[in-house]
C-alpha cells in the first residue's frame, strides 16, 4: 500500500537523522557547536556557529564532561603587539616578510589572541614605510582570517627626553609631520588605526587635529605633557593613553606629572600593561578604581623577544637589551623596560588577581572594550551575529591555559597535553 506524502516525509527525515548520527556529519552545512562555561555568568552554554558567525547562544543544564572544565569567552584583542615568536614588526630578527607576519599571527592564536594591531615603533622613515607596505599586503591574507584589522604607529612623534622616550631610539625620534604620516599610511594601505604621540612637542596639537579629521585615533604616550597640554590634546580629540604608567621618567614631580591629568579626565580611555613588571599591583588597583572596567584596555606591548631564551641583545643604536630569566626586558642604559616578553593573557590573569575583578569584567577590558574602541563591531562579545572568535580555557595557578582558539569559527589552535611545545 502506498503511504501518504506526510508519512514518506517523516520516514525520510528519520532515516536522515540516523545517517547523520552514524556519520557524525552536521545536518546544516558549515554548522558547528562549541560548549563551555560562559565567561559572563559562569553558566553552561552551547554556541552554534555557521559560516564563521554565531547564530545561537543556548543555556544548557549540563555540559559534556570534556567541556565542563573550560570557560568560553571571546578571543583576546591586543592593541599593541610589537612582534612575536621571533618576528619584529619594526626591527630585529631580520627583514619583515609576509611569512613572518603569518608566523607571528599563528603563534598569537596559541595564546588566545584572535585580533591584534601590529605596532611599529620609532625608526627611520624608510624602514617604517617598507614594513607598513609588507603589513598592508599581508593584512588581507585569507589564511589570517581577519585577525589584523589595522595597525598602531607608536612614535616616532614622541618625547626625545630620556625616560619618557623609553627604549625608542633617540636617533629616530622626531617632530610630528603630517605629510610623513600620510606617506606611511598610504604604504599601509590606509590601515593605520592609531598613532601614539607626545602632545607637548612642537606641532603635536595641530597634528592631532588633522588625525581626528581623518578618523585616525590619537593616543597620548611617551610624553611629559602638563595638565593644560593634556587637556588641549583631549579637547582636540585624543582619546586614549598608551600604556599609562610607562613611557614615563623614573623621577617625576609628585604633583606635576603626566599621570594625574590623564587619570582625572573621564574622556580618556587608558591602556595598561598587566604583565606584573610594568606596573606594581598598587598602581593597577588605583588605575582600575579610577577608570573602571569601561575605560580600561589591557594590552601586552609584547615584542619579538617573547619567544627567546634569556640573554643580552643589541638594539638599533648599538645599546644592550636584556631579557631576564623572570621574563623582564630591560634597557639598562636608560634604566627602563623595553616592552614585554609576555602575551596579553598573562596581563589578563594578573589584573584579575590584583584587582579582584570578575571574569566578565576582565574580558570587557581585554576584548569588548578594544573592539568597541576601534569600531570592530563584528567581534569582542559572544552574541548572535558576531564573528565566532572564541577561546576555551582554564585558569590554573593564576594563569590562563588556552585549550582551543577559534577564529571566525575555524579551530586554529588546540592544546594537547602530550605536545612537547610549552604553553606560552
Amino acid at each position: 500500500m502506498i503511504r501518504n506524502r506526510r508519512q514518506i516525509s517523516g520516514s525520510f527525515q528519520r532515516h536522515l537523522l540516523v545517517i547523520s548520527y552514524l556519520l557524525a556529519v552536521p545536518l546544516s552545512y558549515g554548522q558547528e557547536k562549541i560548549s563551555g562555561i560562559l565567561y559572563s555568568d559562569n553558566k553552561p552554554v552551547t554556541i552554534t556557529v555557521e559560516e564563521g558567525i554565531i547564530t545561537a547562544v543556548k543555556k544548557v543544564r549540563k555540559l559534556p564532561s570534556s567541556d565542563s572544565r573550560f570557560y568560553l569567552a571571546p578571543g583576546l584583542i591586543d592593541n599593541q603587539v610589537n612582534g612575536f615568536a621571533g618576528v619584529s614588526f619594526t626591527f630585529g630578527g631580520g627583514e619583515l616578510t609576509a611569512e613572518g607576519v603569518k608566523k607571528a599571527t599563528e603563534a598569537l592564536w596559541e595564546t588566545g589572541v584572535t585580533t591584534f594591531l601590529p605596532t611599529l615603533t620609532t625608526n627611520s622613515h624608510d624602514l617604517l614605510r617598507k614594513n607598513f607596505n609588507v603589513l598592508g599586503k599581508a593584512k588581507d591574507d585569507p589564511s589570517l582570517l581577519g585577525s589584523i584589522p589595522g595597525f598602531h604607529l607608536e612614535g616616532p612623534f614622541i618625547s626625545p627626553v630620556d625616560g619618557y622616550r623609553g627604549a625608542h631610539p633617540l636617533t629616530y625620534v622626531r617632530k610630528p609631520d603630517w605629510y610623513e604620516f600620510l606617506e606611511l599610511n598610504k604604504a599601509s594601505g590606509n590601515n593605520i588605526l592609531q598613532v601614539t604621540v607626545a602632545p607637548e612637542v612642537e606641532g603635536a596639537l595641530d597634528f592631532i587635529t588633522r588625525c581626528i579629521e581623518n578618523r585616525i585615533i590619537v593616543a597620548l604616550g611617551h610624553h611629559n605633557g602638563n595638565a593644560q597640554i593634556i587637556k588641549a590634546a583631549i579637547d582636540r580629540g585624543a582619546s586614549i593613553a598608551t600604556h599609562l604608567g610607562n613611557g614615563c621618567a623614573n623621577m617625576i614631580n609628585r604633583h606635576v606629572n603626566p599621570l594625574w591629568p590623564q587619570l582625572a579626565d573621564d574622556r580618556l580611555m587608558i591602556s595598561i600593561i598587566g604583565d606584573g613588571f610594568h606596573l606594581n599591583p598598587e598602581q593597577i588597583r588605583v588605575f582600575y578604581k579610577v577608570k573602571g572596567p569601561d575605560k580600561t584596555i589591557i594590552t601586552s606591548d609584547v615584542t619579538s623577544y617573547a619567544s627567546l631564551p634569556p640573554g643580552k641583545f643589541i638594539n638599533v643604536e648599538g645599546d644592550t637589551i636584556e631579557l631576564t630569566p623572570e621574563g623582564m626586558i630591560r634597557y639598562p642604559s636608560q634604566n627602563v623596560l623595553a616592552g614585554s616578553a609576555s602575551p596579553v593573557k598573562k596581563g589578563v590573569a594578573n589584573v584579575m588577581k590584583v584587582t579582584g575583578c570578575s571574569l566578565s569584567e576582565v574580558f570587557r577590558m581585554a576584548s569588548t572594550n578594544p573592539a568597541r574602541f576601534y569600531n570592530l563591531t563584528d567581534r569582542g562579545e559572544i552574541k548572535v551575529g558576531k564573528r565566532a572568535d572564541l577561546i576555551l580555557f582554564s585558569i590554573v595557578n593564576n594563569e590562563l591555559v588556552i585549550k582551543k582558539t577559534f577564529v571566525k569559527g575555524k579551530l586554529v589552535y588546540e592544546y594537547k597535553a602530550l605536545e612537547s611545545k610549552p604553553v606560552l
